[in-house]
Formats: C-alpha cells, structure tokens, sequence
C-alpha cells in the first residue's frame, strides 16, 4: 500500500541501485559507447519520465523532456565526470529544461490546473480500484506540499534517489533534502491520519 510510505517520519535512504554498473556506463559513454547509452537509457528511463511527467503533467511534454536531457548527455559526453552521478545529473537536466519550458511557454497556470496523475499500481487485481483512489487523493496531497518538499519526496520515495544525489538535483544539501524530506512525509501522514484513518492503524 503506498501509505507504508508517509506513515512513519524515520528517513534512510535507499539501497544503492546499480550504482557500479552506471559508473561503468558512464566511463564507456565518455568513450562514445553507443551500447553503454542505450544500457543506461534502458535502466533510467522509466523513473526519468515519472518524474518529467509529475513536472509537465503532459506525456508529449514530459517524452520531450526526457528525449532532450538523454541527447544533452550523449552530446555532452566527453565531458562526463565519474565522481558525479549521471542519475542525478539527467533528473537535474529535466528539471531544469522542464522550469524553462514552463516559464518560455508561459503556460504554468495550464499545467497545475491539470489533475494528478496516477502513481504506477503494485497491489494485486482485487485492490486496484481501492488502490487507483489512494493514489490519486495521495498525489493532490503531495501537490499541496511545498514545491521543495514535493522534490524531495519524488526523488527519493518514487525515483529512487538518494539524498546525495536528490542534494545535487535541488541544489541543496543532503541535510536540506533530508529536513524537506521529514517535513513532506509528516504532512503527509496528518493527512492520512485526517482522511484514511483506518490506514493508520494498520
């Protein structure tokens, strides 16, 4: 149930993921390896574009965002440094080309009018339904947080990141991320506490 994510206030970060295998893609992307691109594309895609699309709230925009950062990296290759993570270095590209896009196109009262969009289901068939509602009241409540604290969470609880590298895409200190991060996860459990009560006790 994704309430097993807002209900306690105690933050770790999450398990390393692939971090020596990226490091490889890196120095092999560096080199101009076509396969080590298509590699870290593959495994980084996917939690790219949720993050993208929580940003544009459009699929076309988010798609376009997420094309555009993975060209800026093979662009950019020779470049790369592999003392700093790629991961939080494309999430800091969208980011930022996602805040251009909206301020460029002067469409950022079109965008937050939009409703929430639905986090990926992990629950069995019989709940999906019960589940679909809980996301979506969950995402209007991670959109009234502070834009920081909604950063903070979708880095770290939805796209894996850890509080080294969401630090490097907010632009802050770990410790920042950290403090943003506690802030998010106790407002969102008072409101869990408010409207799903019956969650609270399980």
């Amino acid at each position: 149930m994704p309430h097993a994510h807002v209900a306690h206030e105690e933050v770790s970060d999450p398990d390393p993921d692939t971090v020596d295998l990226v490091v490889v893609w890196t120095r092999r992307i560096r080199a101009g390896d076509r396969s080590a691109f298509e590699s870290l594309f593959r495994a980084i895609h996917p939690g790219l574009h949720r993050f993208a699309l929580s940003l544009a709230r459009d699929e076309q925009i988010a798609a376009d965002l997420v094309q555009d950062a993975f060209v800026r990296l093979w662009q950019n290759r020779e470049s790369l440094d592999e003392a700093r993570s790629v991961k939080s270095l494309l999430f800091t590209t969208v980011r930022n080309l996602s805040l251009n896009s909206i301020r460029d196109a002067n469409t950022r009262r079109e965008l937050l009018e939009r409703g929430p969009v639905p986090l990926p289901s992990r629950q069995d068939a019989e709940t999906r339904v019960r589940e679909n509602e809980f996301r979506t009241r969950l995402e209007g409540w991670i959109d009234a947080l502070s834009p920081r604290q909604q950063e903070a969470i979708r880095l770290t609880r939805f796209e894996g990141l850890d509080h080294g590298e969401a630090a490097e895409v907010m632009g802050c200190s770990p410790r920042t991320v950290n403090n943003h991060l506690v802030a998010a996860l106790r407002a969102l459990r008072d409101r869990v506490a408010q409207d799903e009560p019956e969650l609270m006790e399980r």
